[in-house]
């Protein structure tokens, strides 16, 4: 098999920030287990090139800081373009895919959006989603652009994770052959 392919994207309003500080994190854990792992940042790329970079990933971290209780409108707007291969749709980029789920917060108060997420990926779209999501409060950076070390071992953690479950995934025609029932 052809190497992993794994891509981040950070739904934050500006690019830089805490959450793909947290992004970066878990693309470190899947670089060491040999994943190719790019980051993009929906506050400065067209969407069309993020689905196109969807289409050509094995797995996808999806990261957000929670804003009202849930994930941003940034990645809420990635998602309502992305298609599926539904009801005339002729692309479906997630399907057979693997994901992560990455949230940040000023507190921890919002730790349950990232069952909200996780829903939309594994029932709308059906695409693996690895578990637990993280949620990272403000308590797990030293600064904007450095988490803590327990906190770089926990998002390595997930990468290592993702890693796996995708390699488990991409070896089972019958998990990559799932679709959303409607």
């Amino acid at each position: 098999m052809s190497e992993l392919q794994v891509v981040g994207v950070v739904g934050g309003p500006e690019a830089g920030g805490r959450t793909a500080t947290a992004v970066a994190g878990v693309l470190a854990g899947a670089a060491k287990a040999g994943a190719a792992t790019s980051l993009l940042e929906l506050s400065d790329r067209p969407v069309t090139e993020v689905v196109a970079a969807l289409g050509a990933a094995d797995a996808v971290v999806f990261g957000s800081p929670v804003y009202r209780a849930t994930y941003s409108a940034l990645l809420k707007d990635l998602l309502e373009r992305t298609e599926r291969g539904r009801w005339g749709e002729t692309t479906a980029p997630l399907q057979g895919k693997v994901a992560a789920t990455v949230l940040t917060g000023a507190s921890p108060h919002h730790f349950l959006a990232v069952d909200d997420l996780r829903g939309v990926l594994a029932g709308f779209f059906a695409v693996q989603v690895l578990s637990p999501g993280l949620y990272l409060d403000h308590g797990a950076y030293t600064d904007r652009t450095t988490l803590t070390g327990d906190a770089a071992d926990l998002t390595a953690a997930h990468g290592l994770a993702l890693a796996d479950l995708t390699t488990a995934v991409r070896g089972s025609a019958a998990l990559r052959a799932l679709t959303p029932l409607v």
